[in-house]
């Protein structure tokens, strides 16, 4: 299937490493022109360099999205050196893990502008430019936690759902000028965040984090954890022209674990 994403210029943040790397390199192998960012300037300039492969230049940058100038500042360099930002893929970093009883002030402003208002704040950030041109994708990148709330991630099963219920309501909006904005939401998938989990479970229980992965991978009817590269597949497809009539969705890429229908 010819996809038609060659020549078009999308923006994948939080790239330095797990899925926003694996969708950044899907999506330049299918000749997108790629900007990328994480707040780490060395880990993403090196994920730069790897992308890249000695085909097409990877646009590297350096970038806190906590802080709205340097969202606003990020979005006009990509304009600034490409003309115009057609695909937007956004990977926010997970909030703190915790309780109810256990989580402060303090890591409920964290998600919130962690997770929450940093996506917000891409979109919004990039969509006056789509709808002048009449094109556009934007791709969350949430969890499950958004449908099927996990054990001890108040924070992410929180803000994650209300993303869910913003881009909703977005898609609804902005469909009439040929821009879509679609959410998928990773399950069990190896990653840095998911070993980060592990060792936050490991340092409580005792478990090692090879039993806590096995364990991880049994809830799953695919009996495994996901890889990076199953979920940028799906964002590489929504992110085509020929997803143009698909919009306002949230699909799980979770081997079948979420029970809801």
């Amino acid at each position: 299937m010819e996809l038609r994403i060659k020549g078009k210029t999308e923006l994948v943040t939080g790239a330095s490493a797990g899925l926003g790397y694996a969708t950044a390199t899907t999506l330049h192998l299918e000749g997108a022109r790629v900007a990328i960012c994480s707040r780490d300037e060395s880990r993403i300039f090196n994920a730069a360099k790897r992308i890249s492969g000695g085909g097409p230049e990877v646009m590297p940058f350096a970038c806190d999205l906590t802080i709205r100038d340097n969202i606003e500042k990020l979005i006009a360099d990509v304009n600034r050196l490409s003309g115009r930002i057609d695909i937007l893929v956004a990977n926010c970093g997970g909030p703190p893990v915790g309780r109810h009883d256990s989580v402060s002030e303090e890591d409920w402003q964290t998600g919130y502008n962690r997770t929450f208002m940093s996506a917000i704040r891409l979109i919004e950030t990039v969509l006056p430019g789509m709808k002048e041109h009449h094109f556009g994708r934007i791709i969350l990148i949430t969890s499950i936690s958004a449908k099927q709330p996990i054990d001890n991630l108040l924070l992410s099963n929180s803000y994650r759902a209300g993303l869910l219920g913003y881009a909703k309501t977005v898609s609804k909006e902005i469909a009439s000028f040929g821009v879509t904005i679609n959410t998928v939401m990773p399950g069990y998938t190896r990653t840095e965040r998911l070993d980060y989990l592990a060792d936050e479970i490991s340092a409580k229980t005792g478990q090692t984090k090879e039993q806590i992965f096995a364990e991880w991978a049994n809830l799953n009817p695919a009996g495994r954890l996901g890889q990076p590269e199953e979920l940028a597949a799906l964002v590489t497809f929504l992110a085509s022209e020929q997803a143009a009539y698909i919009t306002g969705t949230a699909i799980a890429v979770d081997g079948g674990r979420t029970a809801g229908i």
